[in-house]
């Protein structure tokens, strides 16, 4: 009974450090993440434009990280090749890159929400394309966070809000964050196969492979011509070491957060990973709106609520699903 208990009690502390793990590391990347987009460095108060730039120093730390991961806990199986991430790794370069972007138009609790419609496509696809049925309950969790992100965007933000952005436009903006979510629907189910083609590929090996070719699509893009962003980008930071202190430690915090991640669903399942990774979301919501200044009316918090509920909702119907599969699998 001793060593039943001690068990639990570690299987608890390890839970609260994944919480405390995912919830720090994202949420301060988030915060990282929105100076980045709306503050004004140095005396002559210039903007960071060149925001995609986060993609390529996130894929270059995650390449390192992930090589030094593999090296210490590496059991010796070989995984997918190297070269087989090329695919994804190109939606996984243009997707997030779009999400970042998406900064310059709306503001980070917007985006927060928009991107946390990702159920949304990956039904109308299901519909469309596969013809595959869906429950009324899970209908509803997708009216709940259609209803909320749409509601939200329609109505008006404050004028605080809208100083703060680049170039406010809210189409653009949530066009590109709808854009991100297809796109990262492509890489998820990319990775996926990889995963069933190579049943040894480990968590570490998927990160490793797109992160290189993310890291190569980047560089040319980037570097691959006289005038590109990239070298704005250093120049800038070469001028506002500030900006370059934040950027370390956005990709810092990615990288840590992408450990708890890995940990949680090895330990835990990925419903766990989901449940901790949406409750973030709206924690990095509220954190935005007290503490960089992003008031969000009334109306804004009830569409935010209205978000929730249908991520929570779907959350509920998952554990259900997966309890009434593990009672099957005991009377068989």
């Amino acid at each position: 009974m001793e060593a039943r208990g001690g068990s639990s009690l570690r299987r608890v502390l390890v839970l609260v450090l994944c919480v405390a793990g995912i919830w720090s590391a994202y949420i301060y990347q988030g915060f990282l993440q929105e100076t980045l987009s709306t503050k004004r460095f140095g005396a002559d108060g210039k903007r960071f434009e060149q925001l995609a730039f986060l993609n390529l120093a996130q894929s270059v730390v995650c390449l390192i990280w992930s090589y030094i991961m593999i090296k210490i806990w590496s059991t010796g199986s070989s995984g997918a090749p190297w070269w087989s991430y090329w695919s994804p790794g190109i939606t996984n370069t243009i997707g997030p890159a779009m999400g970042i972007e998406a900064l310059k138009y709306i503001s980070y609790p917007a985006q927060v929400l928009a991107k946390s419609s990702k159920m949304i496509p990956v039904m109308f696809m299901g519909c469309l394309v596969y013809g595959v049925s869906y429950t009324v309950p899970e209908y509803l969790c997708t009216f709940l966070v259609a209803g909320g992100v749409s509601t939200f965007a329609l109505l008006k933000t404050s004028s605080k809000t809208i100083s703060k952005l680049a170039h406010p436009n809210a189409p653009i903006g949530y066009g590109l964050c709808f854009l991100n979510l297809a796109f990262d629907g492509f890489t998820n189910a990319t990775q996926d196969s990889l995963k069933s083609r190579y049943p040894k590929t480990s968590a570490w090996d998927i990160m490793l492979g797109m992160n290189l070719w993310g890291t190569i699509y980047n560089l040319i893009y980037m570097f691959g011509w006289p005038h590109g962003i990239g070298y704005e980008a250093i120049e800038f930071c070469k001028q506002h070491p500030e900006a370059a202190w934040d950027i370390l430690l956005y990709c810092l915090c990615g990288a840590v957060g992408q450990n708890f991640i890995f940990l949680t669903i090895s330990r835990f399942g990925s419903l766990a990973n989901t449940t901790i990774t949406t409750t973030r979301k709206f924690v990095s919501i509220v954190v935005s709106s007290v503490l960089s200044g992003n008031p969000l009316s009334a109306k804004q918090w009830g569409c935010v609520a209205m978000v929730f509920s249908g991520l929570s909702y779907q959350i509920y119907l998952k554990w259900r699903k997966l309890q009434k599969l593990q009672k099957k699998r005991k009377h068989m």
